[in-house]
């Protein structure tokens, strides 16, 4: 069983979509959660949710590509709570302007890696020693199916940025392993959440989408944030290095079922 009781968690990303749904689930599974997003009425708000329902739960703010936030938000949870055991570095962004390497501008490749490879840089730069305070614990780094496949919708900053997600997941898991701590990758298919919507913003890219998953729908942020609560509680022990495909069969597939 999937139990986070006594456990402290930091989830970023948290005003939307899987952030927002993993922290709600993770304080139902008995964890007090350091809610961090940029935006941070949107953190508050879902601080806010976890509290009414009995859980709990701070909002900090925090943008993920600067250095100091990322130090602060740590600090914070270990303040706040005590300690910290899960550190689930998903705050990311999808540029409406990234696209081929051609029309792709520096300023968007730039800030795609800043938020979606660097951010999760800070991230396990200041968890890690926050962890081996605590003894251990698990980091869930949100990636993309896109990283192990070609987007049939042009974004070559967004993919190239969860590409290096995996890597440096790969890495950070083989130096921290003997330490108990766990370092995993969470790779989404195509969800129907704001991020996704907002980018495939027309009824034909999202039939481009559609037509590739087996399953023929796209995930829901709830569904994804079951896959977080496996990798950051004892469920998953034995797994450290890897990179959990919660895709629809996207990665599966050949050709697209009739």
């Amino acid at each position: 069983m999937a139990s986070l009781k006594d456990r402290v968690a930091l989830v970023t990303g948290v005003a939307s979509g899987i952030g927002r749904e993993s922290a709600l689930l993770f304080a139902q599974e008995g964890a007090s959660v350091l809610c961090v997003d940029i935006d941070m009425a949107g953190a508050e708000k879902t601080a806010h949710e976890i509290a009414g329902a009995g859980g709990k739960a701070a909002a900090q703010r925090a943008d993920v590509a600067v250095a100091s936030d990322c130090e602060q938000m740590v600090a914070a949870a270990e303040r706040r709570f005590g300690k910290l055991n899960v550190m689930f570095n998903n705050a990311g962004i999808m540029h409406s302007d990234d696209g081929t390497s051609e029309d792709t501008s520096e300023a968007t490749w730039d800030l795609t890696m800043n938020v979606n490879l660097k951010g999760v840089f800070f991230g396990c730069k200041y968890g890690i020693p926050a962890l081996r305070r605590a003894g251990g614990g698990s980091i869930i780094n949100t990636a993309s199916f896109v990283a192990h496949l070609g987007a049939a919708t042009p974004q070559v900053a967004y993919t190239a940025s969860k590409g290096g997600v995996l890597a440096l997941t790969r890495e950070l898991a083989v130096i921290h392993a003997r330490e108990n701590i766990r370092v995993n990758a969470l790779c989404p298919g195509p969800l129907r959440t704001e991020l996704l919507m907002k980018f495939l913003d027309t009824e034909q890219k999202r039939q481009r989408r559609l037509v590739h998953i087996p399953m023929g729908r796209f995930g829901e942020a709830k569904e994804i944030a079951q896959a977080a609560l496996f990798l950051a509680s004892d469920a998953s022990s034995y797994m450290t290095g890897s990179e959990f495909l919660v895709d629809g069969g996207i990665t599966a597939a050949y050709v697209t079922p009739e």
